[in-house]
């Protein structure tokens, strides 16, 4: 795996685990909650720069968001008890149908 994409997952996951603490902090009203946003986002930021090194800036944040999304409904689903209707579950295939699609056939990435 080419070192931008293992860039690219860690900040997927630090971002994940950053909104995952957002919910968890209460709006800023639970301290380590709280840390844990900053810092998931701080690190997330970062790596999500060092991709940009590699990679254009539309194709990052598309893969990064809509990998996120994804990631976040599904946490959300299994550990807030939130609920995915058919609309919802349609939408996240939809999102990963196109991140299949950039990744497998777009010109806009280097080779893989």
């Amino acid at each position: 795996m080419p070192i931008h994409y293992l860039y690219l997952l860690v900040a997927v996951l630090a971002e994940t685990i950053g909104t995952t603490a957002l919910q968890a902090s209460q709006q800023f009203s639970r301290f380590w909650p709280s840390v844990i946003v900053v810092l998931a986002y701080g690190i997330s930021f970062y790596l999500l720069a060092l991709t940009l090194r590699f990679l254009p800036v539309g194709i990052v944040y598309a893969l990064w968001s809509g990998l996120g999304i994804v990631l976040i409904a599904l946490i959300g689903f299994a550990v807030f008890g939130q609920r995915l209707d058919l609309p919802a579950i349609v939408g996240l295939t939809l999102i990963i149908s196109g991140i299949f699609v950039i990744h497998m056939f777009s010109t806009a990435t280097p080779p893989h």
